[in-house]
C-alpha cells in the first residue's frame, strides 16, 4: 500500500492558477502510474487526469484538457496537478490515486484501476 498526501488546495479566482502536489510514501513510487480524481459537491467523483509509471504518457478528461497538466517527480515521489485558466466549475474536492502497474508507458483513467487513495484537497473557484 502507497500513502499519498495531497496539498496545494485553495481559494483562487476564476482565471487563476494553482498547483496541486501530492506526496507518495511506503512503497516504490515509479512502479505505481498516478491519477487525479475530482468529486464537486453533490456529483460522482470523476477522472481528470492520469500519467503512466515513467511519466513519458498523459491522459486527461475533456473538461480540462490544454488547461491542466499532470507530472510527476520520481525523485522526489511526487506528483503535481498544474491547473490554469480555473472556472468556478473546477471547484471541487480533487484526490489523487495510485495504481501499481507492470506497463511502463500505460496512464489509467478508470477510477477501479486505483487501490490507493489520497484524503483530498480542496479547490475553490470564485467568479
Amino acid at each position: 500500500q502507497v500513502q499519498l498526501v495531497e496539498s496545494g488546495g485553495g481559494l483562487v479566482q476564476a482565471g487563476g492558477s494553482l498547483r496541486l502536489s501530492c506526496a507518495a510514501s511506503g512503497r516504490t513510487f515509479s512502479n505505481y502510474a498516478m491519477g487525479w480524481f475530482r468529486q464537486a459537491p453533490g456529483k460522482e467523483r470523476e477522472f481528470v487526469a492520469a500519467i503512466s509509471r515513467g511519466g513519458d504518457a498523459t491522459r486527461y478528461a475533456d473538461s480540462v484538457k490544454g488547461r491542466f497538466t499532470i507530472s510527476r517527480d520520481n525523485t522526489k515521489n511526487t506528483v503535481y496537478l498544474q491547473m490554469n485558466s480555473l472556472n468556478p466549475e473546477d471547484t471541487a474536492v480533487y484526490y489523487c490515486a495510485a495504481h501499481w502497474s507492470i506497463y511502463f508507458s500505460e496512464p489509467y483513467a478508470q477510477e477501479s484501476d486505483y487501490g490507493d487513495w489520497g484524503q483530498g484537497t480542496q479547490v475553490t473557484v470564485s467568479s
